[in-house]
Order: C-alpha cells, then sequence, then structure tokens
C-alpha cells in the first residue's frame, strides 16, 4: 500500500510489496552470485533472527515483470539508510537517507522479466553525515514501500496545492510539474478537476528532458476547510493530454484540503482560530516490526494518542511513512515535520557531506509532502549547534531553502541552548526541549517562565512558543511505592507537574510529550550508557504500546476542555 487512495486512474502502478530474496555483504562486495534468505519488503532486516544487531550492508533482488517495452519509473519511499539500485546487473540509481522517497526513470525497458536488485547500507561511515550513533535506531533494509510504475514519455511527476481565503472565498494555486524524457518535442495540455470544477492549465510544449511548470489559479465555491474538528478532504485529479491524442496518455491524483496557518499575536491560528497543540514525539519504531510500521500498527498507533486526547505529532526526528501521514490527514491530526538532523554538534555539522544531505532532505521532504492539510508546521535541525555563529549560518540556510519551496507553513526548530540560542530571529516559531524535574529540579512553571524571557531576548518576541520535549523515564512495569527515578509512579509525577504547568498557561501554543512510545537506541558508550537495554524508556507507552500509568495522567490533561 503506497498511499491511502489511489493515485493513478490511467498510470499503471504495480506495487513490489512480498519477500524478496536478501544476502549480507562483505565490504566492498557487490551483487551476490547467490542469496540464502528471504525477507519481506517493506520491513527491517532486523526482524530476522539472524540479523537483530547486523549493521552493515546486504542486497535485496525481485523480478519485475514489464508486459510491453517502454519507459518505468521505480519508486522507493524509504531505504534505510542508502540504497543503490540495479536493473539487470546495472546501476540505475542511488540514493541517501532513510526517510525520504526517491524515484529512478529507466527510459525503453524491453519486455519479458527483469531482475531488480538493491544494496541497502545502514553502517555508520564517513559518507554519512546524518546516520550516527544516536537516541534512536538506524535500522537496515527496505523499510518503506517499493514500486514500479509503467509511463509513458511525457507524465505528471508531482503538483504542488498551495489553498488561499480571500474575501470569505476559497481558492488555491496548483502547480503540476510534468516531465518529457522521449526524443521528440511534445505539446501538452493538462486538465483537472476540484470538488466539482474543472481546472484549466492550458497547454505547452516540453522540449526533450525538459520539466515544465502548469500553473493555475482557480477560486472553488462551497468549500468545507480543514481542521481537526472536520477535516474535509477532496481529490485533486489531474489528466495530461499530447496533441493527436483524444485520450489523457497520463494522470496523478492528489488529496487534499483547505486551510490557512497564521502566528499572529504571539498565536497558531489554523483558519484564524487560535489553537493549542497537545500532542506527542512520536518515532517509527515498534517491538514487532522495527521502522518499518505496518499500516494496521500506525492506525493503532494515533487511535492511542487520539484516545489520550492528542490532537498533534511531532515526527522525531525526521519525515515520516506518507501513509501515516494519510491516516493524520482523515483524523484531522496536525503534524510537526522536520528533516533529519538530531543532536549534531558543530563539529558534526562541518562534515562535507552535512549541506548537501541535509538539501537534499529538505527538498525530499518538502516536495513529497507539500500535500498535507494535516502538516502545519516543517522544522529542522533538532538540537544541533545552534548556539554558535558558524551554526546560526546554516540554520539560516536551510530554513531559507525550505521558505522558498514553501510560503505557506511556518517555521521552527527544536532548541536545548536555553539563553545561548542564536537562531529564534530566523524561525516563525519559537520551540523549546526542556526536561524539568527530570534532569534538574526545576519547577516547570518557572522554567516557562524563563524560557519566555530567553526567547524574547534572542529574537524570538511575539513569536508563538511550544514546549516541544518534557518528560521522564518510567520502565514498563517497574512500580515502587518509593516513586524514585525510572518507576512509572515517578513518571506520571514528572508528566502531571508539566501539563498543570502547560495547560494552565497563555504563554505557549503547544506541548509534545517526550515521548509517545519507547524505542530501540544505538548501542554506544558515553552517554547512551545510560539507555538501559538500548532503550529510551521515556515513552506513554512501551515499545510493544502497552500503557503505562502516565497514560491516564495524560489523558486526564489532554481531555480537559
Amino acid at each position: 500500500m503506497l498511499r491511502l487512495f489511489d493515485s493513478n486512474k490511467i498510470r499503471r502502478v504495480r506495487e513490489l510489496e512480498g519477500d524478496w530474496d536478501f544476502h549480507p555483504l562483505d565490504a566492498g562486495q557487490e551483487l551476490p552470485s547467490m542469496y540464502s534468505y528471504r525477507l519481506p519488503v517493506p520491513g527491517c532486516w532486523e526482524m530476522h533472527p539472524k540479523f537483530s544487531t547486523y549493521r552493515g550492508k546486504g542486497a535485496y533482488r525481485t523480478t519485475v515483470k514489464v508486459d510491453r517495452e517502454g519507459a518505468i519509473r521505480l519508486i522507493f519511499k524509504g531505504i534505510s539508510h542508502t540504497g543503490e539500485v540495479y536493473l539487470n546487473g546495472i546501476k540505475v540509481g542511488e540514493h541517501y537517507n532513510a526517510y525520504t522517497p526517491f524515484d529512478i526513470v529507466v527510459p525503453s525497458v524491453k519486455s519479458g522479466e527483469h531482475e531488480l536488485a538493491v544494496i541497502v547500507d545502514n553502517s555508520f561511515n564517513s559518507n554519512s553525515a546524518l546516520h550516527v550513533p544516536n537516541d534512536y535506531y538506524t535500522y537496515g533494509g527496505i523499510i518503506r514501500p517499493v514500486a514500479v510504475e509503467f509511463i509513458p514519455n511525457t507524465f505528471v511527476e508531482r503538483m504542488e496545492f498551495m489553498p488561499n481565503l480571500s474575501n470569505n472565498i476559497w481558492g488555491a494555486e496548483i502547480k503540476a510539474y510534468v516531465r518529457n524524457i522521449g526524443e521528440e518535442e511534445a505539446m501538452l495540455y493538462l486538465k483537472g478537476k476540484l470538488g466539482g470544477i474543472t481546472l484549466d492549465f492550458g497547454k505547452k510544449a516540453l522540449n526533450p528532458g525538459e520539466t515544465g511548470v502548469f500553473t493555475v489559479n482557480q477560486t472553488i465555491p462551497g468549500v468545507i476547510p480543514w481542521s481537526s474538528k472536520q477535516p474535509q478532504l477532496y481529490l485533486l485529479e489531474l489528466n495530461l493530454h499530447s496533441e493527436g491524442n483524444t485520450e489523457p496518455v497520463d494522470d496523478l491524483i492528489e488529496r487534499v484540503g483547505f486551510r490557512t496557518i497564521t502566528t499572529k499575536d504571539g498565536r497558531i491560528q489554523i483558519n484564524g482560530e487560535n489553537l493549542i497543540l497537545k500532542g506527542f514525539n512520536r518515532h517509527e519504531d515498534h517491538a514487532l516490526a522495527g521502522v518499518a510500521i505496518p499500516y494496521p500498527l500506525m492506525v493503532h498507533d494515533l487511535e492511542l494518542m487520539l484516545d489520550m486526547g492528542a490532537n498533534s505529532v511531532r515526527t522525531s526526528h525526521y519525515p515520516n511513512d506518507e501513509r501515516f501521514l494519510d491516516l493524520c490527514d482523515e483524523r484531522g491530526v496536525y503534524i510537526w515535520e522536520e528533516n533529519h538532523a538530531r543532536g549534531l554538534s558543530i563539529e558534526q555539522m562541518r562534515h562535507p557531506l552535512f549541506e548537501k544531505q541535509c538539501e537534499d532532505c529538505n527538498r525530499e521532504m518538502v516536495e513529497s509532502h507539500f500535500n498535507h492539510p494535516s502538516i502545519i508546521m516543517w522544522a529542522i535541525l533538532n538540537e544541533c549547534a545552534s548556539d554558535v555563529p558558524e551554526g546560526k549560518e546554516m540554520y539560516r540556510a536551510q530554513l531559507s531553502q525550505i521558505r522558498r519551496m514553501d510560503t505557506s507553513r511556518p517555521l521552527t526548530f527544536a532548541s536545548d541552548k536555553r539563553d545561548r540560542e542564536l537562531c529564534f530571529e530566523l524561525a516563525d516559531i519559537v520551540s523549546f526541549n526542556l526536561y524539568p524535574l527530570w534532569y534538574g529540579d526545576e519547577d516547570p512553571g518557572e522554567l516557562m517562565q524563563q524560557a519566555r524571557q530567553w526567547a524574547d531576548a534572542a529574537g524570538g518576541s511575539g513569536k508563538p512558543m511550544i514546549m516541544s520535549e518534557f518528560g521522564a523515564d518510567g520502565h514498563y512495569g517497574l512500580r515502587d511505592p518509593s516513586r524514585v527515578k525510572g518507576t512509572e509512579e515517578r513518571q506520571c509525577d514528572i508528566l502531571e507537574r508539566n501539563l498543570q504547568a502547560y495547560t494552565s498557561s497563555t504563554l505557549i501554543s503547544g506541548m509534545f510529550i517526550w515521548q509517545f512510545c519507547d524505542c530501540r537506541v544505538t548501542e554506544g558508550n558515553g552517554w547512551l550508557l545510560a539507555r538501559a537495554g538500548t532503550q529510551n524508556s521515556k515513552g506513554v507507552v512501551d515499545r510493544y504500546r502497552r500503557p503505562k500509568l502516565a497514560y491516564a495522567t495524560v489523558k486526564e490533561y489532554f481531555t480537559k476542555p
């Protein structure tokens, strides 16, 4: 399942889910001559008993059947963390970063059966600036869905839907990116449908190898705006016509919602109404599936959070599986989505590949997830070096990159730098990761007021403020009347004190508990040794989603009117 709706009616798409051949590789080894195992795709190789802690390279293989000669487009929603793609033994593409999708177009593929192989690498190596030993686990495998599309020489690559409201009338600017992979110029017409309205994008000639942008601005009467109270969605259907063909040659369908996001008077507004975000930081990690969480378990996660009264999720610390975002669109859950970079020092940010890998991640995140109404803000660089001038310039560059791609959503980042923060002037929303009563004895209410003063003094005056992380360890089943740190009782106490302060304050526009579920972390030395059993145990539910005592505490405060 690629999406929760059909994204094409004309273009033929074949999903490649199922068992693939698999074989681990030695350093420097190319495609193997034999494969000894069968592993599910999507999936993590850590779920196999022989690869539960395997870090390195492995090769996957399957067969793609092509019915008639033509171009194919290979869609990979996520490979962790580096993938090299081969068709019939010939390398056709590669990609870095586990959490963003990519595609590879292969022209003139003959009819018949073809071998598709992927070399996957989850090692911590000199070519990886973002995947480093961290407070979450870098799994190995083809972790998200794969598909093959059978495309014509001209096809709709993607679209961008940007809603607007003027004089109480809804409209939208819609951009469609159409690509010509053929060897001849093509005269193309693009038409569409949205909310019962016909869209005419006009015509355009595309040269060989060119990608053209078709744009239309259209008012849409009778729109029901999207919000958590009423998450109304509409299908946006595009049909591509070429000169001389009566039937469309290609199509693309997206699901969209009409809503505005503003940050006025120090608050966050959806469709002009002030919003308080009550939610969780969530890692894509499950004891039974690793990072490759199947659809029923995604639904389970979301239903548990909604049952506690949450209205939002922060995708810590990377772009999420698009099926989860589809679920949030349907259920009216607000999303803070951020790029992939967590806790990097300035020395790590000087890695020669850091800026390019972040730029690629930012672009792929925004382009692939642009149309989700649930995403109401983009974020970057969690707890990185935002307290030094060199780091500030990197924050400036990345925030500017995203702002050029999308002017409709506010930008933020989560800071743990307190009064040393230098980058709040660059963001639209200021966000703090603070752990009162866990890493120190500070009072949550007093620390929140101090954080507001730090933000105001550092360029964040008048901007909304979010408590983006707070929480405490609670080891599942560890209950003791002493209420010492690590017990479920102490976790309850700490979360209650924090929630008492934040839910009763007018200083903040949102709060995200760290975290929804326990997650696996990298085994290592230094501070990683503090993670007993290689687990971050601050979840309100454990890795199997068994509720801790804190579940009821969170529900009490999140469901208060």
